[in-house]
């Protein structure tokens, strides 16, 4: 049976000329900017305009694109080496080329007999996975494609990715204890914030995020580490979930403590890791006093973190996994994407 797996992610721009319409396509997310279109619309020109400059520098110091796209099919192509030559990956990028419209024209040419979309978050938020799948799911209608299709829409609780991730986040403790052996630790789970009015609307991100993460914890307890959840790249005004990253690192100042970071929201590097925690977090902890800083490497093509990917890929295959038949292909019984379709 012919399988399209559609994997999903925020997209980047591949050029300096593109990091503008990529940021005004961002901040024109109805999922992201919760007002009126026509708000929404100067909103979105008014904060791309208001940090156009820092967003330039920032890319050019990556090479003057995203590296998102590259390493997003460099995951494509070990997914399909895993899974055989009856699967096959395609790319739809939310923000920027490929967009879903373009991709499903693709997948309509395949002429596959089942499709899995497999968003690149673990966690689910309304303004991720939710935006995402909605975004598809209206270019499949205007476009005619109606193979059956079964939604991977969160995976925070997988056992095979959650042992990947612990994997890569011993391999980062064990190098800071190599560098500065008998200092004490800190491991920070550091996820994307989001405002607190959208996690108190009901969107289970913070939680799947908690949950994760104590997850992780869970295999590393002989590592004798502590622990703590933080929250980058507040974006807007409002009032975003507690504490920031920095508040985390100026705490660890405070305290004395190395700190292991860990991107636990991604699964690719991107602006995020490459950008604001390996330099300016990084940066922020050295003036702060953090003693130690390493960051844990993102599961990108890591072959255990491959290995987890198909293994979900298989068990989505299976009939009947929630209440919604097919809906959740993680199995979860109260499916998160079901509920945003509802509402």
């Amino acid at each position: 049976m012919r399988t399209a797996i559609v994997l999903f992610n925020l997209g980047g721009p591949d050029r300096e000329e593109a990091i503008k319409p990529f940021r005004v396509n961002l901040f024109s997310d109805k999922a992201i900017i919760r007002a009126p279109w026509f708000i929404r619309l100067w909103l979105s020109r008014l904060i791309a305009r208001s940090s156009a400059k820092a967003a330039v520098e920032n890319y050019r110091l990556m090479g003057g694109k995203s590296p998102l796209l590259e390493l997003t099919q460099r995951q494509g192509r070990a997914l399909e080496g895993v899974l055989g030559q009856d699967y096959r990956c395609f790319i739809a990028m939310r923000y920027w080329h490929p967009l879903a419209r373009e991709t499903i024209r693709e997948v309509k040419a395949w002429a596959p007999d089942r499709i899995i979309l497999f968003p690149l978050y673990p966690q689910f938020s309304t303004t991720t996975t939710g935006s995402s799948l909605t975004d598809w799911r209206e270019a499949a209608a205007a476009a005619g494609l109606t193979v059956k299709t079964t939604t991977l829409c969160c995976w925070f609780d997988d056992k095979a990715y959650v042992a990947a991730i612990a994997a890569l986040v011993r391999e980062a403790i064990e190098d800071a204890m190599a560098q500065k052996p008998g200092l004490r630790l800190r491991v920070l789970f550091s996820a994307h914030g989001l405002p607190e009015s959208i996690v108190k609307s009901g969107d289970p991100y913070q939680a799947e995020i908690e949950a994760t993460s104590a997850a992780v914890m869970a295999h590393l307890a002989n590592t004798h580490v502590e622990s703590l959840v933080c929250y980058q790249s507040r974006a807007t005004p409002q009032k975003w979930l507690e504490p920031s990253t920095i508040q985390a690192l100026e705490q660890a100042g405070r305290d004395g403590v190395g700190v292991v970071v860990v991107p636990i929201a991604f699964v690719s590097d991107h602006i995020e890791t490459l950008v604001e925690l390996d330099i300016e977090n990084r940066h922020v902890a050295k003036e702060a006093g953090v003693p130690l800083y390493v960051r844990a490497r993102v599961g990108n093509d890591d072959p255990d973190f491959i290995r987890a990917m198909a293994a979900l890929v298989k068990r989505a295959e299976k009939p009947g996994l929630c209440r919604g038949g097919s809906a959740c292909g993680a199995g979860h019984k109260d499916c998160p994407w079901e509920r945003a379709v509802a509402t």
